[in-house]
């Protein structure tokens, strides 16, 4: 979807959420092939499945759906008698055509919003969420007992007002970014899993599982996601300059997820590489740049998230005896993979130090790596890598409570308690404040 059928969703989003008749529109969506039928149904589950949540879902899913995602979507709703949204939408995208500065000054119609409707919702502890079996089928004590911690209690902490420390954080732009902006902004996600002969890479089986989760996870998290898969180291950087280029003014955050090969390699701020199809790297550096306050304005102040599931280097660590090794978290019967390619010094050998002056500073950035710099990042062929398994669900769990640093501490807690072989994610945070993500 181009930027002016964007910003005709967004100048329109509150209309939308309003009347949307989402329930008249499965059918025609699935018809036109707009969405497909799990898209439909993770639409149907968004929120506490309500309309508006349905319609919010389904408005923010929208941009991702291509160049003729606003024509068909109009279509749809003249389909099912929506008339009054779909001339709405009509007349915004051709006002938009003519001139983009108008749809800035439309006036929409204005929609009365309750009070009730400004309280959060809150999940009820005591009921499972949808699609989730009950803590005693699961036996969370069994599958993630440093993630759930069931026995464990929240802190309390309630403050003035009766809001919980957490909640005067999140609402304080002095201590915590404001995710305010529905969409939050764009999350991009690059899925490697087949590579060319030549490369000598290895097909990543089981990649597809991390790149579905999380493509559900974000959406949950209020994010436009947009995946692209196999793509050659050339084909990576293209797309990720298209995403730094784009317009995040009306958004307030930006997600980068790459899901690939990986090995060591020379760099000054940011260690590691990532591989494209044809077996040439692109390093985390210069991913990572491209989103800088001089490369991306439009990003600027605003928090830039990367998470990188791939090797940091081909070291294999066995890990050291400690008295609360568990058997049971040895994983019986699994059958991991690395995601490896040995270290290359470039022909050049590593940048001179008169470089690092002319570098901008980083800043509101934050890279999370799925391993240590030098080893391996450990991938079951049949329910995915170790990180992203336990990254999605420490965001199921904790997300609506705790801050980025505090769910990736909870992640590397769990993961490094894995495995015959042993794995430790970290990060790199340049960020400024807190973030908690927007979950309701």
């Amino acid at each position: 979807m181009d930027d002016a059928d964007r910003q005709v969703l967004r100048r329109c989003r509150v209309q939308l959420v309003s009347e949307l008749q989402v329930a008249n529109l499965w059918d025609a969506l699935l018809t036109c092939e707009l969405f497909q039928p799990d898209m439909i149904e993770d639409i149907q589950r968004a929120g506490s499945g309500s309309r508006r949540d349905q319609a919010r879902q389904l408005v923010t899913d929208l941009e991702t759906r291509g160049s003729r995602a606003l024509p068909l979507f109009i279509s749809c709703l003249e389909d099912t008698g929506q008339h009054s949204l779909a001339s709405l939408l009509r007349t915004s995208s051709q006002t938009a055509r003519r001139d983009p500065e108008a749809i800035r000054h439309l006036h929409l119609k204005p929609v009365a919003v309750r009070p009730e409707e400004l309280r959060a919702v809150k999940q009820d502890p005591s009921k499972p969420a949808p699609g989730r079996l009950p803590p005693a089928v699961l036996g969370p004590e069994k599958l993630y007992p440093q993630v759930l911690r069931p026995g464990v209690p929240r802190p309390v902490d309630i403050g003035a007002g009766g809001f919980s420390a957490h909640e005067r954080q999140r609402g304080n732009p002095d201590l915590a970014y404001i995710l305010n902006a529905d969409p939050c902004g764009y999350c991009l996600i690059i899925n490697n899993v087949n590579f060319c002969h030549k490369s000598g890479l290895s097909t990543r089986t089981g990649s597809h599982v991390d790149c579905e989760k999380l493509q559900r996870r974000f959406r949950l998290l209020h994010f436009a996601v947009e995946v692209e898969s196999d793509l050659t180291a050339q084909r990576m950087l293209r797309a990720l300059e298209e995403l730094a280029q784009r317009d995040h003014g009306t958004l307030d955050c930006c997600v980068v997820v790459i899901l690939s090969h990986g090995r060591q390699a020379s760099h000054l701020q940011f260690p590691g590489a990532v591989y494209g199809t044809d077996g040439s790297a692109v390093s985390v550096e210069k991913i990572v740049n491209l989103f800088n306050g001089t490369r991306c304005p439009s990003l600027g102040g605003k928090p830039k998230l990367f998470f990188i599931q791939a090797c940091g280097g081909e070291k294999k660590d066995q890990g050291f005896e400690v008295v609360s090794a568990s058997r049971e978290d040895r994983v019986p019967g699994g059958n991991p993979e690395p995601d490896a390619r040995p270290f290359q010094e470039p022909p050049g050998g590593y940048d001179q130090p008169d470089a690092v002056s002319s570098l901008p500073t980083p800043s509101d950035i934050f890279v999370s790596y799925s391993t240590f710099p030098g080893f391996v990042s450990w991938r079951d062929t049949k329910s995915g890598s170790w990180y992203i398994e336990t990254l999605d669900d420490v965001l199921e769990q904790w997300a609506p409570s705790d801050d980025l640093q505090s769910l990736l501490l909870r992640v590397a807690n769990a993961v490094s308690e894995k495995g015959t072989y042993k794995q430790i994610p970290g990060c790199f945070n340049f960020l400024r404040k807190k973030l908690f993500f927007k979950t309701s």
